[in-house]
């Protein structure tokens, strides 16, 4: 069933969102947890990852386009599904809420006088503090439960910088913080619900008066009476024996973490940061004691951790193996390489085949252009130039797989696999034959570049006819690789490896480079491919023909 995706409240100020970029578009399949748009708040842009599974049915506005906090972003729900009632129900949205606020007010004028005169209104306007609420992160979401806090009170926190998890009630979500200052209060613990819109938090200035803050809060609440304020207080004033009891527990959680650490470290509680620093170290977290609440690991300890003060187990110096595994959440882009490549290895019925490649000739030709070259040429160009020109006598193999069609292309782009920190991108390379190699050489450096700083454009990524993935600058001497669907093939380019060959029937040194290209049998039989990797074959072999 179709369901609408609203602008979230990203920002406690923020009263509209600026749609920054687009990740999907109408049609495209969105899972939970997905990257869907970026937004651009009234303090920052963020990343917005979709609630929702489904298919895209309607986007609520343009890049550049600003919507209102619970207008309608999107439409996410089954393909062909019919969203005409929603539309006119969300753009109807506005005569519904004038029609309740009308009701309201009258509510408002038919309530007993006594409620009537509400208690003077507390003045916050000279306090250097703002709140931080519950923000909306899933349409149908009434509150969110707090599952880790990674600031506590005191600590100093940075916009863009990692608050807490929360859980909604579709998924758990990193909630970064919009402000800059000092956290001087926390609106709950661990597993504690917090109602959308309520109090998250309080940043502000070092020794502001939050506490105002709160009874203002209370006073909304109540319609101007503070006096749920007071009773909280004074409920905390009743409790000393619910806080004098725990003390010898407080006292103990370094203890807990060891005896967890001896029983295989699966259980030791960690901030990401510390986890992070723990890992970049060596250190096992297991070993380090924690003095954050309930024993949590945290940066300082990981910091102050050294490890020959770790104790031995068996006092005999013995070193003693701890087991360790930590859980690393996929990213939208690791989700993404996932889903693809499962989709492509399973939907298309893969074949290999492997060829050596005499690169003697390749590397005098390499050698005498970069002598006058401008832009260093390297083999991998060298490659793309002669896949291209292959490419052209082979259509084929330029070709690309839909719902029962093979799409036969004439132009011909080359895609590049890159490995970036997050997975691999795929930037492509356009009109390939067309370039000489030294435009080859500096687009693809421009390209590859881009990639590793996270700035390619949507369409750099798209409509690649033939990919190569190349990973003999790593050693690897032959591999095979997944197609990059829907195209029809992908070449894997091994290292070059100085073997002894038998040429004039002689048994000498040579150099050789393993090359197998993938297939996609629905398109490309054996004997095609075979005869474009001969003509692959033929150019490398005798470089002076890929400049003609």
């Amino acid at each position: 069933m179709a369901e609408i995706v609203r602008m979230p409240k990203m920002s406690d100020t923020m009263e509209e969102g600026v749609i920054a970029a687009w990740h999907k578009n109408v049609g495209d399949k969105v899972e939970s947890g997905e990257l869907m748009a970026e937004i651009e708040t009234d303090k920052a842009t963020m990343e917005y990852e979709s609630y929702n599974d489904g298919v895209v049915l309607h986007l609520g506005g343009e890049v550049g386009d600003a919507i209102p906090i619970n207008g309608v972003l999107a439409i996410v729900g089954e393909k062909g599904e019919d969203i005409s009632d929603l539309l006119s129900g969300a753009s109807g949205g506005s005569a519904a809420s004038e029609e309740k606020e009308e009701k309201k007010e009258e509510s408002k004028e038919e309530a007993p006088k006594e409620s009537a005169a509400p208690a003077e209104e507390i003045d916050t306007s000279g306090i250097n503090a703002e709140i931080v609420r519950m923000p909306k992160m899933s349409d149908t979401m009434t509150e969110g439960v707090i599952a880790t806090w990674h600031k506590k009170v005191g600590d100093t926190v940075e916009s863009g910088e990692l608050m807490a998890e929360i859980e909604t009630d579709k998924a758990t979500m990193e909630y970064e913080s919009f402000n800059d200052g000092t956290v001087l209060y926390l609106g709950g613990e661990p597993g504690d619900g917090i109602p959308i819109d309520g109090v998250l938090a309080i940043v502000g200035e070092k020794g502001a008066d939050y506490e105002k803050l709160l009874k203002a809060e209370e006073a909304k609440k109540s319609g101007g009476n503070a006096a749920p304020a007071e009773k909280k207080e004074a409920s905390k004033e009743e409790a000393p024996k619910a806080d004098a009891a725990p003390a010898e527990k407080k006292a103990a959680p370094a203890a807990t973490t060891k005896a967890t650490a001896g029983s295989g470290d699966e259980r030791v509680k960690a901030s990401p940061l510390a986890k992070k620093l723990a890992d970049e170290k060596g250190y096992s977290l297991g070993q380090i004691p924690g003095s954050g609440p309930n024993g949590r690991v945290i940066k300082v300890d990981v910091e102050n951790f050294t490890p020959s003060a770790a104790p031995s187990a068996n006092g005999a110096g013995t070193a003693v193996g701890v087991e360790n595994t930590e859980e690393m959440k996929m990213s939208s882009m690791r989700k993404a390489i996932s889903r693809n490549l499962t989709a492509s290895q399973f939907g298309a019925p893969h074949f290999y085949l492997t060829m050596d490649i005499d690169m003697d000739k390749a590397i005098e030709a390499r050698k005498s252009m970069n002598e006058v070259a401008e832009s260093k040429i390297s083999f991998n160009d060298m490659v793309i130039k002669a896949v291209a020109a292959s490419l052209r006598k082979h259509p084929m193999v330029n070709s690309t797989v839909g719902d029962g069609v093979i799409n036969l292309h004439d132009h011909i782009h080359v895609g590049v696999a890159v490995a970036i920190q997050d997975g691999l991108v795929v930037p492509v390379l356009k009109h390939a034959d067309a370039l000489p190699l030294s435009a080859i050489s500096t687009t693809v450096k421009d390209l590859a570049g881009r990639a590793k700083d996270k700035k390619l454009g949507m369409d750099e990524m798209e409509g690649a006819t033939f990919t190569i993935s190349n990973l003999g600058m790593f050693g690897i001497e032959s591999f095979t690789s997944i197609i990059n669907a829907p195209a029809s093939c992908i070449m894997a380019i091994g290292g070059i490896k100085q073997v002894p060959v038998v040429k004039d029937g002689q048994l000498v040194p040579g150099n050789v480079m393993k090359v197998t290209l993938t297939c996609d049998h629905r398109s490309v039989d054996g004997a095609i491919g075979a005869a474009f990797l001969q003509t692959f074959k033929g150019l490398m072999e005798d470089p002076v023909r890929i400049l003609i």
